[in-house]
Formats: structure tokens, C-alpha cells, sequence
């Protein structure tokens, strides 16, 4: 049984940083691709950004390029996002999602390309 645990959310200033992680278990973690996407009230799930299974290719939506940082730890089963300079409009639930394909060199943008998905981790940004 496949299971994705998001970590690392909490309250930060504009401007400020914060790290989320990502446990995931049940399969080989490094033979799939994982993600990261974020959701507020009354909005669509949105994609933030993805990389490949050995970490050598990565997406990011736009709206986040050149602040956050997707990585992974293969030998940890564990999905990093690395988040700074954050803003108000950062504020969401985040959750880490895990590919259902084992793809080479492929960081999926799309959420119905995922399979397995966690509970969430809350980002607060205050103004």
C-alpha cells in the first residue's frame, strides 16, 4: 500500500522561508516521478512543480520559478520543496503526489498523471 506523507508546513512572514518534505512508501521510491501541488478554498488543485525519478528534470508553474526548489532524496524516500521569498499568495495547502508510471526523465505537470496523493501540509504567509 502506497503512502504519501506531507511535512514542514506552518506560519511564516512575507519573505520568509520554509522547507516541506515528503515521505512516500509502498513502492520504489526512485523508480517514480513526484510532484508538488497546492490548493486554497473555492480554487482548483494547482500544480507548483515536479521531477523526474532520478532528479535530473524538473517543472516549475511560473508563479514560483526561481523561489522555490524541487528535490529528492532517493536513498531517504523523500521529496524536498524548498520555499523562499515567500508571499501572501503562496498561502495553501501543499500536497506531494506520486506518479503512477515509472518514467525516465519525465517531471509530469498534469495532476491526473498522479496516483497517490497525501492528506496536505498548511502554508500560511502573512503580509
Amino acid at each position: 500500500q502506497v503512502q504519501v506523507v506531507e511535512s514542514g508546513g506552518g506560519l511564516v512572514q512575507a519573505g520568509g522561508s520554509l522547507r516541506l518534505s515528503c515521505a512516500a512508501s509502498g513502492r520504489t521510491f526512485s523508480s517514480y516521478p513526484m510532484g508538488w501541488f497546492r490548493q486554497t478554498p473555492g480554487k482548483e488543485r494547482e500544480f507548483v512543480a515536479a521531477i523526474s525519478r532520478g532528479g535530473g528534470s524538473t517543472n516549475y508553474a511560473d508563479s514560483v520559478k526561481g523561489r522555490f526548489t524541487i528535490s529528492r532524496d532517493n536513498a531517504k524516500n523523500t521529496l524536498y520543496l524548498q520555499m523562499n521569498s515567500l508571499k501572501p499568495g503562496d498561502t495553501a495547502l501543499y500536497y506531494c503526489a506520486q506518479d503512477r508510471t515509472a518514467r525516465i526523465a519525465y517531471a509530469p505537470p498534469h495532476g491526473d498523471e498522479y496516483d497517490y496523493w497525501g492528506q496536505g501540509t498548511q502554508v500560511t504567509v502573512s503580509s
